[in-house]
């Protein structure tokens, strides 16, 4: 039986991504250990890592990440507060297939959209 997914995302630069996902976005890392080119956070029950490519090409970086969530509007305004980027594409919207939306690009261009069930 499955019971979790943690995806792994590309990053450039450990400590850049570790500044946007804690300071910014509001994730803890994810235990004691400090792993050479591989970082581990975790925000409520979503945990992301990731790991080192310093080469990566952001123009050709497709890293996309679905997190669900049940306060998105308490969500998207504190990312507002902070005065987040949001994607120039993915604003907070209500979509036909029954959610309400937003999404971000990180500091590599790994896509996060955060969504949740509109309940009629």
């Amino acid at each position: 039986m499955l019971t979790e997914i943690n995806p792994k995302l590309p990053m450039r630069n450990k400590a850049i991504t570790k500044d946007y996902y804690i300071n910014k976005l509001g994730f803890s890392q994810y235990g004691n250990a400090d792993y050479d080119g591989y970082l581990m956070v975790q925000k409520d029950k979503i945990q992301l890592h990731f790991f080192e490519f310093k080469e990566l090409d952001t123009k050709e970086n497709y890293g996309q990440v679905y997190i669900r969530t049940d306060d998105i509007d308490g969500f998207y305004q504190s990312l507002l507060d902070k005065k987040i980027p949001i994607h120039p594409n993915g604003p907070l919207q209500e979509k036909p297939w029954g959610m309400k939306e937003f999404s971000l690009l990180d500091p590599d261009h790994n896509l996060l959209t955060f969504g949740q069930e509109i309940i009629l």
